[in-house]
């Protein structure tokens, strides 16, 4: 039943979240009959319930021999729920980032890996939200069209550079790599490179291919990434305006630097 796993991502355990429900649709009950409807054992119903009247979730009131159990009202159960949330989310916001603060003024540089494709997507997003001057990119179009939006929605003057590959119209000032063997190889890396104001940077393989990204706030770790992307641009640059066949050239020299047959 879906409320129920619902209800236990806010912290209720399933027995607890059963006993709700359980109420809620069938209202003042003893705890006999919530086991019953319900499918909690009786040897666990009695805690469970207690467990809810605790927490303010459940009214217990003693009728006759025996005691009977009545559910917060659904709406003002949603509003204590929001609003202890609300609290253990500013709570732990604040706490984290003092955390955060106090591990960054004594730490060094540092490198971390990161997995999950939600996870290094939203923090691709995040840093994109916090640039200031500059973003500087190498992204294929799979990357491109997942961050595409946030691109183009900076509320303030950031300059974005970089190169895209099959990207049919990028954003303003970033470059389209031409097509050649590589790009169109089956056996290309398609990595990306994410650098913010020159301070933080994320860069990775396919998220398609491997949800792994590494992440990095060390200026030459950053400088030698953007040097990369810069020479990419030149170059891509430099072939359009030749009037030589400099594409065949690049190459056979490609493959003959990475010993490729």
């Amino acid at each position: 039943m879906e409320i129920i796993h619902q209800l236990k991502k806010l912290g209720f355990n399933e027995y607890e979240s059963k006993s709700y429900t359980t109420l809620v649709q069938n209202g003042t009950s003893t705890a006999y009959q919530v086991s019953k409807i319900s499918g909690i054992p009786r040897a666990r119903i009695y805690d469970t319930l207690e467990s809810l009247v605790e927490k303010g979730i459940v009214l217990k009131e003693d009728y006759k021999k025996s005691a009977v159990y009545s559910p917060l009202p659904v709406e003002i159960f949603l509003q204590k729920t929001q609003s202890e949330w609300e609290d253990t989310f500013r709570t732990i916001d604040k706490g984290l980032k003092d955390l955060e603060l106090k591990q960054q003024n004594v730490e060094d540089n540092k490198v971390f890996t990161m997995k999950n494709q939600s996870a290094i997507l939203n923090y691709c997003k995040e840093l994109i939200k916090k640039a200031e001057k500059r973003i500087v990119i190498s992204f294929w179009s799979d990357m491109y069209n997942m961050l595409e939006n946030e691109l183009k929605q900076i509320d303030h003057p950031v300059k974005i550079q970089g190169i895209t590959f099959h990207v049919d119209a990028p954003i303003a000032n970033l470059e389209k790599h031409r097509i050649t063997p590589y790009t169109e190889s089956a056996n290309s890396d398609h990595w990306f490179v994410l650098s913010i104001d020159s301070k933080e940077m994320i860069y990775g393989p396919s998220l398609s291919e491997r949800e792994i990204a590494f992440y990095t706030d060390d200026p030459i770790h950053i400088r030698l990434l953007e040097d990369y992307i810069w020479h990419d641009v030149l170059v891509n640059r430099l072939v359009k305006q030749s009037d030589e066949n400099l594409e065949q050239w690049i190459t056979s020299g490609r493959k003959q630097f990475f010993l490729e047959d």
